[in-house]
């Protein structure tokens, strides 16, 4: 082998072993050709013959008709070679190298296809492999439309029958989530917190009593919490300075059921002596007045148990310490406190009141106190006629000295306050002060006082005998 035929090759190499050796190779194959095509040549020499001159033709009827056949197929002889199926498979393809220095060499043949039906198959799974991400997105968007449709859920109904829910006060998203999942109320407690974030309103359920349904969507569970629970209870009123009789009519009017002034004589959440009632006949000035939830229909032994338990414990947080220097105990201040309720209009005046309770208990005087007797006779609201001034009772403070048995009413804790520390003050009379409203003049004499009787009267009898007073303007 010269090196003549690395002239042509622009990419072999004189100095390349490899290139030597490709060249070395594809003579090689062509001596192998050659051999093939003279072997073939050999056969097809055969095969032609074993016919000879005297052709059907040349011999009928001892005429001899024309050397020319009609045109028909070529021979066998002029057929194209055709290489035999198992070389053509072992034939080995040229190699990169070889086709670059050798020129264009031809691709390889390919396999016949496989059999059966695995055709259809390869094909899709071809297209997956040509675009990987198609399938990706596509399987992305089907995921994110069921999660938008069970987020949202478009065709879900209202739910049915009813669920009891408490909401507690202070609770989480997803303590809230729980519960309702536990319940039977929203099927997933996840996909409620994601719908209540997504509409803003994590800081907007209430606590609170619901009846919501079984099986609710989100929506709506989420709407019901959003809307402050329909209460479940009846409030219960009963003011500053209200007597038992007066209470119990509230009790009833805001159907309570039971006996208010029975409840109220004795109980077991409180003992009138531990606060020196001993002899108290009931339980007058402990029943606590405020504002109570109670569930509709409860019985007024809930309300009384209430109204005792606040007074236990707004008492606690007084202090007796000079009503006990007077000799006072807290059923003492407790009456006191019952009297400033009905005297003082003004709430600022209730010291003053208090104080002209103490300074006539130290005199000795009788305190001439209507309030005891409108609460003798019930006689709230009409003007005292004489007879009822003059009544016999304990409670009649125009004829009996010191304080009268017990509370005339419920006080509240400002009344009670002013009670145990009275203001420092001379003061042993006071009369509704005419043309105000619940204003009283304040004397330290009986003529001073007298002279404001004749005042108030004057201006009594100038309004037609009604009590001259601006609270109705």
């Amino acid at each position: 082998m010269t090196d003549d035929w690395m002239q042509d090759d622009p990419f072999a190499s004189p100095e390349d072993p490899a290139a030597r050796e490709r060249e070395q190779r594809r003579l090689e194959r062509e001596e192998k050709r050659r051999k093939r095509e003279a072997k073939r040549a050999e056969k097809e020499g055969v095969a032609g013959g074993d016919s000879g001159d005297d052709s059907p033709s040349q011999q009928r009827g001892g005429s001899v008709e024309s050397s020319e056949s009609p045109p028909g197929p070529p021979a066998a002889a002029e057929l194209p070679s055709r290489m035999p199926e198992e070389e053509f498979w072992n034939e080995e393809p040229p190699r990169e190298e070889e086709s670059l220095s050798g020129g264009a060499a031809p691709p390889p043949p390919a396999r016949p296809p496989a059999q059966g039906g695995a055709s259809g198959s390869s094909g899709f799974l071809g297209a997956v492999g040509r675009h990987p991400f198609r399938l990706v997105g596509a399987i992305a968007a089907v995921l994110l439309l069921w999660f938008l449709f069970a987020l949202f859920q478009p065709l879900h109904g209202d739910g049915s029958g009813e669920v009891a829910v408490t909401i507690p006060k202070g609770a989480s998203v997803s303590e809230v989530g729980d519960l309702l999942g536990e319940k039977g109320v929203i099927g997933s407690s996840t996909l409620f917190q994601v719908r209540v974030t997504i509409a803003g309103k994590r800081s907007e359920l209430y606590p609170g009593h619901y009846t919501l349904a079984s099986g609710m969507s989100y929506g709506a569970a989420m709407d019901a919490l959003s809307q402050p629970p329909v209460k479940r209870t009846t409030t219960v009123t009963i003011p500053e300075g209200y007597s038992r009789p007066q209470a119990a009519q509230l009790a009833s009017e805001d159907g309570l059921a039971g006996d208010y002034m029975k409840e109220t004589v004795r109980s077991p959440f409180l003992n009138p002596a531990k606060y020196g009632g001993k002899g108290a006949p009931d339980l007058e000035g402990f029943l606590f007045p405020d504002t109570f939830e109670m569930k509709p229909g409860a019985p007024v032994a809930d309300l009384v148990q209430l109204q005792l338990q606040d007074f236990k414990r707004r008492i606690a947080g007084v202090d007796m310490s000079y009503a006990k220097s007077k000799n006072l105990t807290v059923f003492d201040v407790l009456i006191i406190a019952s009297l400033i309720e009905d005297e003082a209009g003004v709430p600022s005046q209730r010291k003053l009141v208090a104080s002209v309770v103490y300074n006539r208990l130290r005199e000795g005087m009788t305190l001439g106190i209507d309030a005891t007797i409108r609460f003798a006779t019930g006689n709230y609201t009409r003007p005292l006629t004489e007879s009822e001034l003059a009544v016999d009772s304990p409670y009649n403070t125009r004829t009996n000295a010191g304080l009268p048995p017990g509370p005339i009413n419920s006080p509240g804790l400002t009344a009670i306050e002013a009670a145990a520390h009275p203001a420092k003050s001379g003061f042993l009379f006071y009369v509704n002060k005419p043309e105000t409203c619940g204003e009283l003049a304040f004397s330290k004499t009986e003529s001073e006082f007298e002279s404001d009787v004749v005042a108030y009267n004057a201006a009594r009898e100038a309004n037609g005998g009604n009590e001259p007073s601006t609270c109705g303007e």
